[in-house]
């Protein structure tokens, strides 16, 4: 196996254990019902995975849904019942069904063509679970809007670093995305930002589905995108 693929791999098994996990959420072996402590002995006092987790789902797209859906199935947890609508004058209203007291929320949004719209959608949900006393709330956003915008353009605006300072205030300890346009905007937040990459499983997919991968060229449609 060579270097490049060897890394790869690596990769792809960093991607899905974040991904299964959604980041750094303990998962109880077999036999075991609560994670060790520092000295090997299990604590009592740790409520299941099921107890101190929530994971909710935004409203913007069907396949936002579908995305949660699919988490909650690989963790083993049910999707939280929230309630997204549209006033009839455009505002934003979220309702929080499920108790978030003390319990680590997670938000999965995605992005569709109304970009503004699943911004806010996201930013009151998670000032919605702050004031509802959670423990901390992660957002899981695929795909980071506005970070195209990550640079001075003659009197332009830094966009994403607003928008990464908008997500902090609105209550965000966490945020997850996948292939951030530019690695530096992870400095634009203050707080924990994993950015994951989808080329592991790109990689994968050529090895598995094209037989003469060896002899294929992969093109980057400009100098930036070449570097990954």
């Amino acid at each position: 196996m060579s270097a490049l693929e060897s890394e790869g791999v690596q990769d792809l098994l960093d991607t899905e254990s974040k991904l299964e996990v959604l980041s750094d959420v303990w998962q109880p072996r077999e036999g075991l019902t609560t994670p060790p402590g520092e000295d090997g002995v299990a604590d009592s006092d740790v409520k299941p995975l099921k107890d101190r987790l929530v994971l909710f789902s935004a409203n913007s797209s069907p396949s936002c849904v579908e995305l949660a859906n699919r988490i909650a199935e690989r963790l083993g947890v049910e999707l939280g019942n929230t309630e997204v609508y549209q006033e009839s004058n455009g505002e934003t209203c979220v309702q929080i069904r499920d108790s978030v007291r003390g319990k680590d929320v997670y938000i999965v949004q995605t992005i569709s063509s109304n970009v503004n719209r699943c911004l806010m959608e996201l930013c009151v949900m998670a000032y919605g679970c702050v004031t509802s006393c959670a423990r901390s709330v992660c957002g899981v956003l695929p795909y980071l809007p506005y970070s195209k915008q990550c640079k001075m353009r003659k009197r332009g605006a830094i966009v994403c670093k607003l928008i990464a300072s908008l997500l902090c205030r609105a209550g965000l300890t966490h945020l997850i995305t996948m292939d951030l346009h530019q690695k530096e905007i992870q400095g634009f937040f203050n707080i924990p930002v994993d950015n994951l990459r989808a080329s592991p499983f790109l990689l994968q997919y050529i090895k598995e589905e094209i037989p003469d991968y060896r002899n294929a060229v992969i093109v980057a449609k400009s100098p930036a995108s070449a570097k990954r």
